[in-house]
């Protein structure tokens, strides 16, 4: 199974901006630790915006 590129690229950006990871290290992972990744991310952001 495929998924498109435009969110290949959404979430490689989304770690590498929050992370600053390389390209590589984070093409490297599987989809769902990179998913697992953006998510554990989004909460982070979402406890800092609240002040958490």
């Amino acid at each position: 199974m495929t998924y498109a590129a435009d969110q290949i690229y959404e979430e490689v950006a989304y770690v590498a901006f929050h992370f600053h990871w390389r390209l590589d290290d984070i093409l490297d992972l599987e989809h769902p630790q990179r998913r697992r990744y953006v998510t554990e991310i989004a909460h982070l952001n979402e406890r800092i915006s609240e002040g958490r």
